[in-house]
């Protein structure tokens, strides 16, 4: 079946009637929809949109995850023949997924873009389907987090990063990519002891009573340890994971702003979301892809499986005998 399909699909992101199933069309070929889903601003019967927020206007250093959606769509379409493996089951002919494309802004009026996000998240939630998203730089969490506040409640965070982000910062008006985390706590989004953050490797003393797993800690405690901690934080609670991929070492991920050494390796990343199977996830993000810096196409490879693990995540309690397992 895989084979006759080979032969006749193309461009998916277009033709595709049914939202779910998997696809098979040539990995080098077509319009590059995130895993060949159709592209839609209908969400009726959709189960969970990828949307995309090519934006980085709020970086430290080096610019260029504008670029990272479409980047990561990209490399998707070398994922979108099979299931993601080590799961047991098929997120996508299970749940029906669309791409939702990109958000529309103004990025000469940057002062109205943390609105513009919130205001895209929330009309994708109001329309019944979960959201993952591909950034941008890891500021659009903070606006993205404010819509999923409004919607669920204030969420558990799972942060995985090199960086703390919790830069004391409490002018809400400034655009920083360094400081979501410190106003998503002070505006009551997220709260304390309900977040974690994995992969940090840079200093910052005050930690705002988030519990920190840094890159040593992973690397010596191990994964098993590592998931547990991070159960523990996010208990049975609506829960979102931001994955800035500078939390992979830059051997992983050299194609982002600030990169740090001394990351997690991408097994390290892709055995905790796994292990984190079971967990009342309502959405997610992956951010910092920054193709520019990346000649190989590596980061945004490593970008795409982040945000397949976290629709696999999404899927694995929704999927069919899910209640009685």
């Amino acid at each position: 079946m895989a084979l006759e399909d080979a032969k006749n699909q193309i461009d998916m992101a277009f033709t595709r009637e049914d939202p779910r199933g998997l696809a098979f069309e040539n990995a080098f070929a077509g319009a590059t929809s995130f895993l060949r889903r159709r592209y839609t601003k209908d969400l009726t019967g959709i189960d969970l949109a990828v949307t995309g927020v090519p934006f980085d206007q709020a970086v430290t250093h080096r610019p260029g995850t504008r670029f990272g959606p479409r980047a990561i769509r990209e490399a998707s379409t070398l994922q979108a023949f099979d299931a993601p493996y080590g799961w047991g089951f098929d997120p996508f002919s299970e749940l029906a997924i669309a791409d939702y494309g990109d958000l529309a802004f103004d990025y000469a009026h940057t002062a109205s873009f943390p609105d513009r996000v919130t205001d895209h998240i929330a009309g994708i939630l109001a329309q019944g389907a979960g959201v993952i998203t591909l950034g941008g730089d890891h500021f659009i969490t903070l606006p993205i987090l404010r819509a999923f506040a409004a919607h669920h409640g204030p969420v558990a965070l799972v942060h995985f990063d090199a960086h703390s982000d919790s830069w004391a910062d409490d002018d809400m008006s400034r655009i920083d990519h360094g400081t979501f985390l410190y106003k998503a706590l002070k505006l009551g989004f997220v709260a304390p002891e309900t977040t974690v953050s994995v992969g940090i490797r840079t200093d910052n003393p005050d930690t705002c009573g988030v519990t920190i797993l840094d890159a040593p800690f992973v690397h010596q405690a191990g994964v098993a340890e590592t998931v547990a901690r991070i159960r523990a934080v996010a208990g049975d609670r609506p829960t979102y994971i931001s994955f800035d991929i500078d939390g992979l070492d830059p051997a992983f991920a050299p194609g982002t702003g600030t990169p740090v050494w001394g990351g997690l390796a991408s097994w390290q990343a892709a055995a905790i979301l796994r292990g984190l199977a079971g967990i009342n996830l309502v959405g997610g993000d992956v951010v910092e892809v920054s193709p520019p810096y990346d000649p190989t196409g590596a980061t945004a490879i490593a970008g795409a499986h982040v945000a397949t693990e976290l629709i696999a995540l999404y899927g694995f309690t929704r999927r069919k005998g899910a209640n009685a397992s």
